[in-house]
């Protein structure tokens, strides 16, 4: 994306730019004997041994990590019998008939009413107004930003129709608009009530802070449970999981408003309504645009994913074709969605880039009634599409415009299975790769796990938790695991939690290594820029198709899926840290004669300490998203059971494993965490 990763996202959190040094502006010494040893020998250290020791010892000796069974709760029976009485009282009890059910019919009405418009548009007036849409957002004009933005646009709508997805789209782009609209409403309230009162930000920030850790499936389940499944149900899950975006990027453009503008319009007697409408919020309008494209984006993730209950779209196309092993029309699906994403995104980042434009340069008087006649243009075609727009091109694409490519992909897909998948000499193939990193990372991995005791991986989870972060980590960490334990999920989160780790270690080394590159050489950081945007824009579910395509359905498919997800962010996470380092430091360590390299081990990697953990958190966040949404690729554990508790309505196993999932993403986040970024929060 364009856009820089953001704190909203349980895939995204970037860190704030490294501030510089105001003491020490000297670089750091070299590292010499007698510092490793102090460091080696200071209490943490040697706390964090010692636990690792017990651990290790501990493992060896019992050879059992099973939960005591005596400390379970049988929740599976609570659980059916809720299930039960909500089924035979949803059409009695007075919540459902006088709140849930209006709110259910409201949202089915919305999404319905604009699919119907859509339809009643045709293909003409949809690709006309879509592209008037897009350039009036660039600018309308002549400027190249206005004319890329509709070009991208018309460009887009013509391939989803040659692909033969336009009904698909059209169902997507529906829900899509509904979802925009009430995310934005919902986060724009709660981030003036963030941004202006103080009680509300306490309130809020711990909310966010939680929801942002949460994968994406855990929003699925509550609302499975009381809507059903169906097109509300995947609504409001959309609208509760892109809405904080927007709330926390509102409240941080509004706390972050100039002083200096806030004082000179309390000097001139504005009320506080009138500096909220003429100063703050004029203010906060690149952070408010910003927050805006992270609620699409994040809508547009959610919307796809939202097929496993019930909503239509692309989503459904990808579901349903992974489920039966049809890659080629997954893969013309996943490019439909890959490019709305990039048209909603390039949309989105050039209104952002015209306004700002606008806020510093100014513009005519005859460039505002230029822009508002465009936008009455659109109101009023709208209009008369929808009344004539059927009868000019009809409502689907022209079946004589429709390239089938879907067997030529997927005749690819078998043509690379079959001679790059295995037998290739000396190096084997993916596939052969697949069940190597299978059977010598992920399995001794999770064995590993399995036979470690349950309290000494508690005391480790403690542990590590006081070393990074602070006494409140380690007790949630321990909170966390006591809570997968009782609920009789220990074993199935030990085999996620083992994904999870070794997607993280992938993640951190490629993540690292790339962002270093794309730190200390401009033609690299150039190169990547693109294709990170790229990867940035694709909702989760896209990801699992070239994987099993690559690798067929695995646990080390849900593995690689998570890192091609996740890397992109540590990336520019690492290399934003290294370049933001205090450049007085970098300026004395060249004076004294120090290599690139000694300036990169010595220098940069120490000062940006914080800003890596940031990535490495983030990474954790990621790629326990993407190892959850694999279990609908063969990645087991925890994410097979909430897949199936989905797809099936069967919320006695659905729900536990959600709910062990969220516990795993809050011990990890707060794990990983560092004290200091905690505290800037």
């Amino acid at each position: 994306m364009s856009t820089p990763t953001l704190p909203e996202q349980g895939e995204q959190r970037a860190p704030d730019a490294p501030s510089p040094r105001q003491a020490d502006k000297t670089p750091a010494p070299p590292a010499t004997p007698g510092g490793l040893a102090r460091l080696a020998g200071s209490p943490k250290a040697l706390l964090l041994l010692l636990t690792v020791l017990v651990v290790v010892v501990s493992a060896a000796v019992t050879g059992s990590g099973t939960w005591p069974q005596g400390w379970t709760v049988d929740i599976k029976t609570p659980l059916n019998d809720l299930d039960n009485w909500l089924v035979d009282n949803r059409e009695k009890s007075p919540v459902f008939l006088y709140f849930l059910l209006h709110l259910s019919n409201f949202a089915e009405t919305s999404v319905a009413g604009i699919t119907s418009l859509l339809e009643s548009m045709g293909w003409v007036g949809v690709t006309v107004v879509g592209t008037l849409i897009a350039w009036a957002a660039g600018g309308a004009n002549l400027s190249r930003r206005a004319l890329r933005t509709g070009s991208t646009a018309l460009a887009v709508f013509a391939v989803c129709g040659v692909l033969d997805m336009w009904e698909p789209t059209m169902e997507t782009l529906a829900l899509m608009t509904a979802a925009v609209f009430a995310s934005a409403v919902l986060g724009l309230l709660l981030g003036l009530a963030s941004g202006l009162s103080d009680r509300f930000e306490k309130i809020l920030r711990p909310v966010f802070d939680t929801m942002q850790v949460m994968p994406a499936f855990a929003y699925l389940l509550p609302l499975l449970l009381v809507f059903g499944i169906g097109v509300p149900s995947a609504l409001i899950a959309t609208v509760i999981y892109s809405a904080p975006p927007m709330a926390r990027l509102t409240s941080l453009g509004l706390r972050g408003a100039d002083p200096a503008a806030l004082e000179a319009s309390t000097s001139l007697g504005s009320s506080s309504w009138q500096r909220l409408w003429t100063a703050r919020l004029p203010l906060a309008r690149k952070q408010m645009m910003l927050g805006l494209n992270q609620t699409i984006m994040m809508c547009l993730s959610m919307v796809v994913l939202a097929s496993l209950i019930g909503s239509e779209g692309l989503g459904d196309e990808i579901y349903q074709a992974l489920g039966s092993l049809d890659i080629g029309t997954a893969l013309t699906a996943g490019t439909a969605v890959v490019l709305i994403a990039v048209l909603l995104d390039r949309t989105t980042s050039a209104a952002g880039e015209r306004l700002d434009a606008v806020a510093t340069a100014g513009t005519t008087r005859l460039m505002k009634r230029l822009r508002l006649a465009v936008w009455g243009l659109i109101a009023v075609l709208i209009g008369v599409f929808s009344a004539i727009g059927s009868a000019l091109g009809g409502r689907e694409w022209p079946d004589a415009w429709i390239v089938d490519i879907t067997r030529q992909l997927q005749s690819g897909v078998d043509f690379f299975t079959d001679h790059l998948g295995s037998g290739i000499p000396v190096l084997g193939g993916t596939v052969t790769w697949a069940h190597g990193f299978t059977e010598y990372v992920l399995n001794p991995l999770r064995s590993g796990l399995l036979t470690t005791p349950w309290w000494a991986l508690a005391l480790l989870v403690a542990v590590v938790g006081f070393i990074v972060a602070t006494w409140r980590a380690a007790l949630t960490g321990l909170i966390c695991l006591g809570l997968i334990g009782a609920m009789g999920l220990w074993e199935n989160s030990m085999d996620t939690l083992s994904q999870v780790i070794a997607g993280l270690v992938v993640t951190v080394v490629v993540g690292f290594v790339f962002g270093i590159l794309a730190a200390r050489i401009e033609r690299v950081e150039r190169m990547l820029r693109p294709v990170l945007d790229t990867m940035q824009t694709m909702p989760q579910f896209v990801y699992l198709i070239p994987v099993i395509a690559l690798v067929g359905q695995s646990r080390s498919a849900g593995i690689i899926a998570a890192v091609i997800y996740a890397a992109p962010a540590v990336i520019r996470i690492t290399a934003q840290g290294l370049r933001y380092v205090d450049p007085a430091a970098m300026e004395a360590s060249r004076s004294l004669g120090a290599t690139g390299g000694q300036q990169l081990l010595q220098v940069q990697l120490p000062l940006a300490r914080k800003s890596l953990l940031v990535g490495v958190n983030q990474g954790v966040v990621l790629v326990l998203s993407m190892v959850v949404i694999a279990g609908l690729i063969g990645g087991g554990a925890l994410g097979y059971d909430v897949v199936q508790g989905l797809s099936k309505g069967i919320l006695s196993q659905g729900l536990p494993a959600g709910i062990a999932i969220v516990c795993l993403g809050i011990m990890l986040d707060r794990m990983s965490q560092p004290a200091g970024a905690r505290s800037r929060e």
